[in-house]
């Protein structure tokens, strides 16, 4: 089983889900969720099955042994079933800060209830490994505006909205705003 060396507990969790490095296995139903969802990911063409292998063989497993990687992917398990991915990128060490990623199974998407539990867990679990386990100071997101429900989300679990982006990103050929939400260990 791979892990994080800098993750002191190869497994985080609550009672409703868990969240551990993400695994082989998993990157192949990642690349699908990504391909599907594109209009709310920094993600402009569809990802092939060889692109994402090389991109896990040259990044993201050869960070797994380092005490201050780039990133860290994890899966997140719900019931025991693999149902999405996030984690914390962009990491800054010196800064201790990241921004957080999730990205659950384009089914669940369908539901708004199961969206808000899903990501009001997993935002508690991102934010014990990052604050407790990491020692980061600051977390970050950037949200595309037309992402309301996500955006409500983020604001009820203790994330600041900290500045809009204008026209920031082109999706389905329209310029859209990109939102950031900010939260600090203290908040």
């Amino acid at each position: 089983m791979k892990r994080y060396v800098c993750m002191p507990h190869p497994e985080i969790y609550n009672e409703y889900m868990s969240i551990s490095a993400v695994q082989p296995e998993h990157i192949e139903s990642i690349r699908l969720w990504r391909n599907e969802q594109m209009d709310v990911l920094r993600q402009l063409e569809p990802i092939s099955p060889a692109e994402q292998y090389d991109y896990f063989e040259r990044v993201i497993w050869p960070e797994m042994d380092s005490t201050t990687p780039r990133q860290i992917l994890v899966a997140i398990h719900l019931n025991g079933s693999f149902i999405g991915y996030g984690g914390v990128v962009h990491l800054s060490w010196y800064d201790l800060r990241g921004e957080v990623s999730f990205l659950i199974r384009t089914d669940l998407m369908n539901d708004q209830a199961t969206v808000a539990r899903l990501f009001s867990n997993y935002l508690l679990l991102i934010k014990c490994l990052s604050f407790r386990y990491l020692g980061l100071r600051r977390l970050t997101t950037e949200t595309f505006a037309h992402r309301t429900e996500i955006i409500a989300l983020l604001e009820q679990n203790g994330f600041v909205r900290e500045g809009r982006m204008r026209e920031h990103v082109i999706v389905k050929g329209v310029p859209t705003d990109s939102l950031i939400h900010g939260c600090l260990f203290h908040d």
